[in-house]
């Protein structure tokens, strides 16, 4: 199988096909913490990390926003004391797409 982590985003534009549920169900097994949920009928990936403190949780969330960047593909993001929760979903096609499981893959190896 395939390693997320090892995966570049592709370019996404309006009627790229979103992710199957197949394809959805192969990946999800390398991001297990993460949860599909809905918000205004889109899907999205979401996942909260915890810290020790605010300082902590702003150099993750800074980590993340550099790996956005490198990946030219953008989460939502709130950091709060001692937890910083992550979505990522695909704007133009208000659904998941396969890059967002390769940035929640991503977004956990910024951890180790």
């Amino acid at each position: 199988m395939e390693k997320l982590t090892e995966q570049k985003c592709e370019a996404c534009r309006l009627g790229s096909p979103p992710a199957t549920a197949e394809e959805i169900a192969t990946f999800l097994p390398q991001i297990p913490e993460w949860e599909i949920i809905t918000i205004t009928d889109i899907e999205r990936l979401s996942r909260t990390y915890r810290f020790g403190n605010f300082a902590e949780a702003l150099d993750f969330t800074n980590r993340v926003g550099a790996l956005a960047e490198a990946e030219r593909h953008h989460p939502a993001i709130i950091t709060e004391w001692g937890k910083v929760t992550v979505q990522w979903w695909t704007h133009k096609i208000k659904g998941l797409h396969r890059n967002d499981l390769i940035m929640a893959a991503k977004t956990d190896a910024l951890l180790k």
